[in-house]
């Protein structure tokens, strides 16, 4: 054998060498069953607040003031009405309580994004006539958690605000708003709501 054919031959054998790896990589190992790989399906929560439709009592306590260390807190009791919209991808909730210091009247807009599959909830008071900006999440598990970031608090730092749905029955529900000056590394809890459902007549149209 001649050098010329010495050569052609290592030449040959290195580039089987080579290609053989990556025949195999490509080959599936079982033809009859496809090789694609399928991502997990993501949660539709455009439903996740169909259980607030409908009226309730509402028990509130709110923090006399926040994030300055009160510990005193003031207790009233009203009810709360909710109304779907759009089949369910928003609702309206009309908000009414008293207590013997206060009488406290609000609206609840929450839409909800098919495309973040996340729902933006929209507040405002009848004393300032304004909604102010969303906070922003989603349910996990039964529990739904949404955020968001206020300009200013007592200190002139910003505020995070979280908003937590948990508890939640065919006939009540737990709500709680936390505040956090410290970037979320701690949060003080200054608004709790506890709802039980009025069953009558008028709840059937909902």
């Amino acid at each position: 054998m001649n050098i010329k054919h010495i050569r052609a031959c290592l030449m040959g054998c290195s580039l089987a060498v080579v290609l053989l790896p990556l025949q195999g990589l490509t080959q599936n190992p079982d033809p009859s069953k496809p090789s694609v790989q399928h991502a997990p399906t993501e949660h539709d929560g455009q439903h996740d607040f169909d259980f607030e439709i409908g009226t309730w009592k509402i028990h509130l306590k709110r923090l006399d003031h926040r994030l300055v260390g009160s510990t005193n807190w003031v207790e009233f009791d009203g009810t709360t009405v909710t109304r779907k919209v759009w089949d369910g991808r928003a609702n309206l909730e009309e908000f009414e309580v008293d207590s013997p210091t206060g009488h406290i009247e609000g609206l609840t807009l929450r839409l909800y994004d098919p495309q973040t599959r996340q729902w933006s909830l929209y507040w405002a008071t009848s004393k300032s006539g304004a909604m102010g900006p969303p906070t922003i999440g989603e349910f996990k598990n039964g529990r739904g958690e949404f955020f968001d970031t206020e300009p200013s608090g007592p200190n002139g730092r910003s505020i995070l605000v979280r908003f937590v749905w948990s508890n939640i029955t065919p006939n009540s529900a737990h709500f709680e708003q936390s505040f956090s000056d410290d970037g979320g590394k701690t949060w003080e809890v200054n608004w709790i709501t506890d709802q039980t459902r009025v069953t009558d007549e008028s709840d059937k149209g909902h």
